[in-house]
Formats: C-alpha cells, structure tokens, sequence
C-alpha cells in the first residue's frame, strides 16, 4: 500500500516537494504517511500492528527527514508503503555524501551534540540502503517491522 507517490526531484527548490508537487515536506508529513500506510494495512486486512514497531517507524522517518534537512541541502522526495510485514521509509536529499557515525566525543574529549540520528536509523531498521541518484543527490531507504 502506497500513501505518497512523489518523486525525487533534484531541482525542487526550498524543501521538498510532496504529493502534487507544490507543497513542502518535513518530518511531520512522513511520519503521517508511515501513521496512514500502517494503520491503513492493518485496516484492509485485518490485523493488529505493534505498538512499538509503529513507534520505532515514526522514529525512523523523523531521523531520515532530520537528516536530509539539517545535512542532506533538504528533502526532495519520500515514499511510504508496506512491506509484508515492515513499512518501508525512503527519503532523498540534494547531497552525494553518505551518511556517518559521529564519535560521542570531539578530540578535545568534549561530548558533540546531535551525531546520534543515524545509529538510530541503523539499530531500528532490519534493512537500510543509501543510493546515488541519476540527478544528483541521494536516497536512503529504510525497512522497520511493524506486524
């Protein structure tokens, strides 16, 4: 099940691009779709999803969209749809440069704030990709079990 159809666009301007092409995204707009693409499957067959693993997907989502905007030159594109059992997250960004761990610490032994959104991303997610896209850019897509 689908709940948004954007598409990445490299040459959106301000933010990202949603449904229709006009409308910016932020990390509210994914969450709503992750919320909408779970309840939505459980809706249409039937099944109760975890609590926890919906938690941990609007974890996921908030961190990937956090990331393309503080780091990536702001999101150009999400999708949201189901997985057999997960919901599968992608967002893309303007940048080409992958994703790091950040040490906790800076070389003076002083504690560097934020560096913790992508282990996250990492330790929630049974399955995560970062691909290059043809118009520049990136996109990373994660998978988190909900069933």
């Amino acid at each position: 099940m689908r709940t948004n159809d954007s598409t990445d666009r490299g040459g959106a301007q301000g933010g990202a691009l949603g449904r229709g092409g006009h409308e910016q995204c932020g990390p509210a707009d994914v969450r709503s779709a992750v919320r909408r693409a779970v309840t939505g499957s459980c809706g249409a067959i039937g099944c109760p999803y975890d609590e926890d693993g919906l938690s941990d997907a609007l974890l996921v989502a908030s961190e990937l969209t956090t990331n393309a905007i503080l780091h990536g030159g702001g999101i150009t594109g999400f999708d949201v749809d189901m997985d057999g059992s997960a919901v599968r997250v992608s967002v893309s960004d303007r940048s080409d440069r992958l994703p790091v761990t950040a040490a906790p610490l800076d070389e003076q032994g002083r504690r560097r704030a934020g560096g913790r959104g992508w282990p996250i991303v990492c330790r929630l997610a049974r399955n995560v990709r970062v691909a290059c896209l043809p118009s520049g850019g990136k996109r990373i897509t994660a998978v988190v079990p909900v069933f």
